[in-house]
């Protein structure tokens, strides 16, 4: 049975951002970006959100680089690249500028094994236009899937080999089997879930200490949890109407979740802040990308 909870939500950060995404907890603290703007930001328990980063690119999202703090590998304009403390990047390979849309890349994540994973679009959301990406250890950046349209996610189960995926202009969450050493994917994307008419576009996802799925859903303000067996078990109601990113705090039972301004006619305090929501589960720390290219 599926349970409809509005838990009290709080401001956490009241940026006024755009398109905030990307929300990860990650070496002791939160991090997220601000995507259209480029903008890389932490947040502490004890202090305000402070700007890491700020490209001339889109950024979509970064994950930690291991055993190198302060460097990330960052899903940013066309490709992939790492980023450095001061803002430089250094590209290892920009896919979407041999694409015949123009195109950016969106959401990304770092696998248990330590490869990064990364999706993209058309900036018009041509249908078909988006692909998916891994990048291993050694730098190589390799295309995994294509004739998705805007993807979001990924998320993995601890163990890493279930990876959720999600078509946010399709309406539907994939399911792919990944071999944990390999990384290929064992067979092609099943569908795991859709939602359906009027509740929103699954965007960002985690996995929580149970194997449940959290799911923002864009446009319908809320947060959906899914059993790994693909039933929906409760609805989260968000107070803004799109909900980007969902990001378990891995002592705090409080799920943090970014919003966006971006197509909101009449945006509150809350649309394009991070808000902080009180849930019963955790979840473990974002995985880092292991360099093997140092």
């Amino acid at each position: 049975m599926t349970s409809t909870t509005a838990p009290a939500a709080t401001v956490v950060v009241d940026g006024g951002y755009e398109l905030a995404e990307g929300g990860r907890w990650a070496d002791g603290r939160y991090v997220y970006v601000d995507i259209l703007s480029g903008r890389l930001f932490e947040l502490r328990d004890a202090t305000g959100p402070s700007q890491l980063a700020v490209l001339d690119v889109p950024l979509g999202a970064v994950a930690p680089v291991e055993n190198r703090p302060g460097r990330w590998i960052a899903a940013a304009g066309t490709g992939i690249a790492l980023l450095s403390a001061d803002g430089t990047l250094d590209w290892l390979d920009r896919p979407e500028d041999r694409t015949p849309l123009p195109s950016r890349m969106n959401d990304g994540v770092a696998d248990p094994a330590g490869r990064f994973w990364a999706g993209s679009m058309a900036y018009d959301a041509t249908h078909g236009a988006g692909s998916l990406y891994r990048t291993d250890p050694d730098g190589t950046v390799v295309r995994v899937l294509d004739g998705l349209t805007i993807v979001n996610g990924p998320a993995f189960s601890a163990d890493g080999t279930i990876m959720y995926l999600a078509d946010t202009a399709a309406g539907t969450i994939l399911r792919c089997r990944v071999d944990p050493v390999s990384g290929d994917l064992s067979g092609g994307p099943e569908t795991f879930a859709r939602p359906g008419e009027g509740e929103g576009g699954p965007d960002g996802m985690t996995v929580d200490e149970e194997g449940c799925l959290w799911v923002a859903m864009w446009g319908a303000g809320t947060v959906h949890r899914y059993h790994p067996d693909g039933r929906l078990l409760q609805v989260v109601t968000v107070p803004a109407p799109h909900p980007t990113s969902v990001c378990l705090h891995p002592t705090e039972n409080r799920l943090l979740v970014t919003t966006a301004r971006y197509g909101v006619r009449n945006p509150t305090r809350a649309s394009g802040a991070v808000l902080g929501i009180p849930v019963p589960a955790r979840a473990t720390a974002a995985c880092s990308w292991r360099d093997g290219t140092a």
